[in-house]
């Protein structure tokens, strides 16, 4: 069993793109995780996750959206600076949102370069196969590392007629493949399977030179990616059919606001000599006769 989380545990090795190939060489399995704040930042440094993904899923497990879409670069890179906090060890990728990236390679590398700079992100994410591997390509040329993502693309979920797996006839997966050997191609360093078959997903890894990273793509990815707010139940709208649920902690956290809330009504929180502060010796005595003479009370 793991050993419990402390925060005297020694800081882990950072993550690099050279660590992350060298375990795709071993075969070694790549764990990663979404965050979006501070806190879910330190979540995925503790927890020993391999990369650490700001992804725009946040729109909608943290901001409260009904699509990706939603969200702008600026609130991406608010998001991913405070993530950068708290990660510290594994490898910071940062989605580009929908609107960044689909005008042109020049308008994505624009938008790539400040999220870099500005959201403190080591690598960015672009939805897209064949169709956007010259965009892939110009940022990979100027240094900017790029994880793809094919299948399931949530920032066209409304073409896609919502949230449907992809690749499920053999046209669909022959334009799958398709799409992973033109990002390969581009100089990805890894590509997302979202939504992907099994057989499908695991027939392109082996294909491919570079990592897979799964999320409902079966277990024969070369890793696994979950969106934290669902695999630790707190998301309240829907849980997606691939996603385990490692904790259920939504009913935890509500129960332990009403019994704050109960207890501050019953004024039994907070507690004298435990969540309060004492005055300097003798000063309380000074203070109450003061009040006595001068309130009358």
């Amino acid at each position: 069993s793991p050993p419990p989380a402390s925060a005297e545990t020694a800081p882990r090795k950072k993550v690099t793109l050279q660590s992350i190939r060298q375990k795709h060489r071993e075969k070694t399995p790549l764990a990663a995780a979404t965050a979006h704040d501070y806190p879910s930042g330190v979540f995925c440094d503790k927890g020993g996750m391999d990369l650490c993904l700001v992804g725009d899923s946040l729109a909608m497990v943290a901001l409260g959206h009904d699509s990706t879409t939603r969200i702008t670069l600026e609130e991406m890179m608010h998001h991913s600076r405070a993530v950068a906090r708290g990660s510290k060890a594994a490898f910071l990728v940062g989605d580009l949102p929908f609107g960044s990236y689909e005008r042109s390679p020049e308008h994505a590398l624009d938008n790539a370069i400040r999220y870099i700079r500005e959201g403190h992100v080591e690598a960015v994410k672009l939805e897209g196969g064949v169709e956007v591997a010259a965009t892939c390509k110009r940022l990979v040329d100027v240094g900017i590392p790029v994880l793809g993502h094919i299948g399931l693309t949530p920032q066209r979920a409304t073409s896609l007629s919502g949230f449907r797996a992809q690749g499920t006839s053999l046209p669909k997966a022959q334009d799958l493949l398709a799409d992973a050997l033109a990002l390969q191609e581009a100089g990805c360093f890894s590509i997302v399977l979202e939504s992907v078959p099994s057989p499908v997903a695991a027939f392109i890894t082996r294909r491919l030179a570079i990592p897979t990273i799964g999320i409902g793509a079966g277990p024969h990815c070369s890793g696994q990616v979950l969106v934290q707010m669902d695999m630790l139940g707190i998301y309240d709208k829907f849980s997606p059919k691939f996603c385990k649920l490692y904790q259920q902690l939504e009913p935890l956290i509500v129960k332990a606001m009403q019994d704050y809330a109960d207890e501050v009504r019953s004024r039994t929180f907070p507690v004298e000599k435990i969540h309060t502060y004492a005055m300097e010796k003798g000063e309380e005595e000074r203070f109450l006769k003061w009040v006595r003479e001068m309130y009358n009370e």
